[in-house]
């Protein structure tokens, strides 16, 4: 029995072996443009998520692959590495110019932009989605001047949601102070939260500016269009509404107080947290909150914030 051959015979040992084996390490480097080529790969394979992060990536990309598209033509001169990575070029500078289009598309001014990074990120909506938002509202911030109302008592339609960016606005009823509005807070959550879609009212209270503010402003109509289309984004409204309605009834607790000074607890407008006592039997001497915070608001105090799930 012969034993197998695993080598073919040596006069064909010429034809049988393409490439050449590595006998020997070049003793030079592959020239600048291969490493600078691999510094800038290396540093796109660092890019994180996001807009941001993918257009960090597919730059530092896009220069590895001019690079070593350069250094095929140059060094290599093999036309299967040349067409390779002037392909992949190609790819990450389509990518690049793609996710910098996407970018302009949700890049907001500085305030739209200090309102989404306080009311909506932490909630995890979109820029996508929060684009849409900002669109509702056609991108315009509004001005009130020092004294002037934004709404006065029994005379202003509800005919809007409106948010504070800047200044500081106070609430009155019956010339009463009731309490102060600050940025990022909404001007008419609880008349908002009060009426059905197809309801029209009033405001109970007088909303004046302290100083110099500016607020943006979405209409009724177009924001309930805009919930009809998108689930997602009326799910985060009734949750940063209501929440800022438990917001200002908790500012009403600091002057929740009897003639005596006990102070009551606006979650439960019947009882207060002290020890009970006989005079206590008289309800006379309690409380009473504004029609327009009380309304349709008992007993539905959230204590703890979920975001939505995106459904859309």
């Amino acid at each position: 029995m012969e034993a197998p051959e695993f080598f073919p015979p040596s006069e064909n040992l010429t034809a049988a072996v393409v490439h050449p084996l590595c006998e020997e390490w070049k003793g030079g480097s592959e020239g600048a443009i291969f490493h600078l080529a691999s510094i800038f790969l290396v540093l796109g394979f660092m890019g994180g998520s996001g807009f941001y992060g993918l257009l960090y990536l597919f730059t530092f990309l896009t220069l590895g692959f001019f690079c070593t598209t350069i250094w095929s033509w140059s060094d290599a001169c093999t036309t299967d590495t040349f067409l390779w990575n002037f392909a992949l070029f190609g790819i990450c500078a389509v990518q690049v110019v793609h996710v910098a289009y996407r970018l302009r598309n949700v890049t907001f001014e500085k305030e739209f932009q200090d309102l989404y990074s306080y009311l909506f990120k932490k909630l995890g909506v979109s820029l996508t989605h929060f684009g849409k938002i900002v669109a509702c509202c056609e991108g315009d911030i509004h001005t009130i001047e020092k004294d002037h109302c934004f709404a006065m008592e029994g005379k202003t339609a509800i005919d809007k949601l409106s948010v504070l960016l800047s200044g500081r606005i106070r609430v009155t009823v019956n010339g009463e102070f009731l309490h102060d509005i600050y940025p990022f807070q909404f001007l008419d959550s609880p008349e908002w939260d009060s009426l059905r879609p197809s309801e029209e009212g009033l405001f109970q209270v007088t909303l004046r500016a302290d100083n110099c503010c500016r607020y943006v402003s979405w209409r009724r109509k177009k924001l309930y269009l805009l919930f009809a289309k998108h689930r997602y984004i009326a799910k985060v409204f009734a949750l940063v509404v209501r929440n800022d309605i438990a917001d200002k009834l908790y500012s009403l607790n600091d002057k929740a107080f009897d003639s005596r000074g006990f102070r009551y607890d606006l979650r439960l407008p019947t009882y207060c947290h002290v020890s009970p006592l006989p005079e206590l039997d008289r309800t006379d001497g309690f409380l009473r909150v504004p029609a327009q915070y009380d309304r349709g608001h008992r007993g539905r105090v959230p204590i703890t914030i979920t975001a939505p799930e995106e459904t859309d």
